[in-house]
């Protein structure tokens, strides 16, 4: 970016409509955004997403079998497992001596697969 983009891509005045303004913010507010962005940062982990695509791709996959697809140890991915538990991203359960995860609810699916699709028509677009 040169200085032309840097001169052109920035508003000359302070703000525009005020009424506006007020109105999105307090949309902001009533909406909670920062429990959006929590979520968010949990997904922005690499070894995460791809916990979360898997359980895509699979309905219900073990702690065992997902330490295997996104190759780190059981104990590393138990982890990411409990930080995205934590935010709502996925359920368990347990059943003997294996423990089950799946997403917890077909938004976490939606979310992940917009964003493949997303990503896929930006590079098409390059």
């Amino acid at each position: 970016m040169g200085d032309y983009m840097k001169q052109r891509d920035i508003c000359e005045v302070e703000c525009f409509d005020e009424l506006k303004v007020k109105q999105v913010q307090e949309k902001i507010e009533r909406e909670n955004i920062s429990d959006v962005t929590l979520l968010f940062k949990a997904l922005a982990e690499e070894n995460r997403s791809k916990i979360v695509y898997a359980l895509c791709c699979e309905e219900e996959l073990c702690v065992c079998d997902l330490s295997n697809i996104i190759g780190a140890t059981i104990a590393n991915t138990s982890h990411h497992l409990r930080n995205l538990y934590k935010q709502g991203v996925v359920k368990y359960r347990k059943e003997k001596k294996l423990v089950f995860y799946s997403l917890d609810d077909d938004h976490i699916e939606q979310i992940m697969l917009m964003a493949l699709a997303h990503k896929k028509e930006v590079k098409a677009d390059g």
